[in-house]
């Protein structure tokens, strides 16, 4: 069992996170990672309303009772969410631990400590990362460029944030962007992380609610197939490639405003893609990570075999690497 600064403060098995995704982190996904032995997160802003995410919480809480948590991102919005009340309905439905994302969360921080609630911060550079510290949540999820959704404008891939980061942050870190397998678990802790985030792997899982032909869309992608959206707005996001992902590229490059692309982008046909298993149908968020996913295993096949070959490859191929060098022969 591999078991990290990170494990001991969430109180899981091993250290691998499902984190928030929007229209995917449902009930039964975050169960089926519970149960595994890794950390789920409910996407509160998936629920319609705060009174949804309770109901979600509880339906979660039928079908496993081992730790799990609700995701909140902050996002700038011309009508923004109740906040407040998302955040109200997860303290009152005594979840342990939260991933807040996005804008400055201190608000949304100090209320959550205030009430026991353990903070993972979900930031894209290291400035980011230290300002979250000070402002005193628990753990930080670090995101490299290679990730689905957001990775900030720096461009900095997971190879040189994740140690970058590790130098200067003092609390727990798990890895995010580019993670599916063992090889990326061990590579993580190497570099100072705490354990890894997934979330396009976690998508093509038997548990995964959205619909089959997308899981094997993922499956059939490789590294080349996201594309990086709203880069000339400053508010990059990283999704599949396909029919209207590639329109939006090219009208930006037109000089299109958001208001020419809004209705190609809209969240709404987004979650028909999960629903109808029309890969065409709107925007949706995968990683590069794509070329790494071969299979749609079940959420517990998925983290024993991570862990178990995470296992082998620190004891028997990096071991294996080193050798006592051999004394002169005595003259």
């Amino acid at each position: 069992m591999l078991q990290t600064r990170f494990t001991k403060l969430v109180g899981v098995e091993h250290p691998i996170v499902q984190g928030g995704m929007q229209w995917v982190g449902r009930a039964e996904l975050v169960a089926a990672v519970a149960n595994a032995g890794a950390l789920g997160f409910i996407t509160a802003l998936t629920q319609t309303t705060p009174e949804d995410l309770a109901k979600e919480i509880s339906r979660c809480r039928d079908l496993t009772d081992k730790p799990f948590g609700v995701n909140l991102t902050i996002l700038p919005a011309i009508k923004p969410p109740p906040y407040a009340e998302y955040r109200a309905a997860i303290i009152e439905a005594g979840i342990k631990v939260v991933e807040t994302a996005g804008n400055k969360p201190q608000e949304h921080v100090d209320e959550f400590k205030r009430h026991g609630v353990k903070v993972v911060h979900k930031c894209t550079s290291v400035r980011h990362a230290l300002s979250a510290e000070r402002m005193g949540v628990d753990a930080i999820s670090i995101d490299g460029f290679e990730c689905a959704g957001h990775p900030g404008e720096d461009d900095t891939p997971g190879l040189i944030l994740i140690p970058a980061a590790a130098n200067k942050v003092k609390i727990p870190m798990i890895a995010s962007g580019g993670f599916a397998d063992a090889r990326g678990l061990v590579a993580a802790l190497a570099l100072g992380a705490d354990g890894i985030n997934m979330g396009t792997r976690f998508m093509a899982t038997k548990e995964s609610p959205i619909h089959q032909l997308i899981k094997e869309k993922i499956v059939a992608n490789d590294e080349r197939e996201t594309e990086l959206i709203f880069r000339t707005m400053r508010n990059t996001s990283r999704v599949a490639r396909n029919a209207i992902s590639t329109k939006v590229v090219a009208m930006e490059k037109e000089g299109a405003k958001f208001e020419d692309i809004r209705e190609l982008v809209a969240g709404a046909r987004g979650k028909m893609v999960y629903a109808t298993g029309n890969s065409d149908e709107g925007i949706w968020s995968a990683g590069q990570v794509q070329g790494l996913i071969q299979d749609i295993p079940s959420c517990a096949e998925l983290v024993s075999r991570i862990v178990r070959e995470a296992e082998a490859i620190i004891r028997n191929r990096l071991e294996g690497m080193i050798v006592q060098p051999q004394r002169e022969a005595a003259e």
